[in-house]
């Protein structure tokens, strides 16, 4: 007998998974994890963290999926889950590692990978480092917007926020985003020109 073409590829897993089945539960893990990583990094900027939130959000993954009406929404249903508690830790300030560290470990970086590509890796140190000198909020509807897709419906809803609160504070953000920008750049030239006079 032929199999119906509209089954989603996951029906079967997330099936087995409402049944508590271990092995279902960790073939799922395995096809979304690493995405769910870097969606809750990208929110909180620290790798333990991040971990610590993707692990959590797949344990209630678990425990909710018999509240789960469409299996084709999984991953979307997973990804809001997980940037719910990784804005709940935001919200409670328990972010732990410190600017200074991750400075440090970027500039190390950098300086490696400026023998290879300087001019290009440095762009993208600057965007990282320009995130990072934002408020939170402004870097979350950034992260938001530009890394998860989300529309500004959808970060309204997710963020509890009026639709046009919300564009407006990624107007905002995306306007202090590019002034942080021109700031690191132009403390990259004036760290070059002072080295070439000395």
């Amino acid at each position: 007998m032929i199999k119906s073409l509209n089954i989603h590829p996951n029906q079967e897993l997330i099936n087995a998974c409402r049944r508590n089945d271990r092995k279902a539960q960790m073939m799922l893990y395995n096809n979304y994890y690493k995405a769910m990583y870097h969606t809750a990094k990208r929110i909180l900027e620290n790798a333990a963290e991040a971990e610590d939130v993707m692990q959590e959000a797949f344990i209630d993954a678990f425990q909710k999926i018999g509240q789960l009406s469409d299996e084709a929404s999984f991953g979307a249903w997973l990804k809001r889950i997980v940037i719910n508690r990784a804005l709940d830790v935001v919200k409670r300030g328990k972010v732990s590692q410190s600017y200074q560290e991750m400075m440090k470990q970027e500039l190390s970086e950098v300086d490696e990978a400026e023998e290879e590509d300087g001019d290009a890796h440095y762009r993208l140190f600057e965007v990282r480092e320009a995130m990072k000198n934002l408020p939170k909020q402004y870097r979350i509807v950034l992260s938001l917007h530009l890394f998860e897709g989300m529309d500004h419906e959808e970060m309204a809803q997710i963020l509890n926020l009026e639709y046009n609160n919300v564009k407006t504070k990624y107007s905002r953000a995306r306007q202090r985003l590019l002034e942080e920008v021109k700031k690191l750049q132009n403390q990259h030239n004036n760290k070059e020109v002072w080295n070439v006079e000395n």
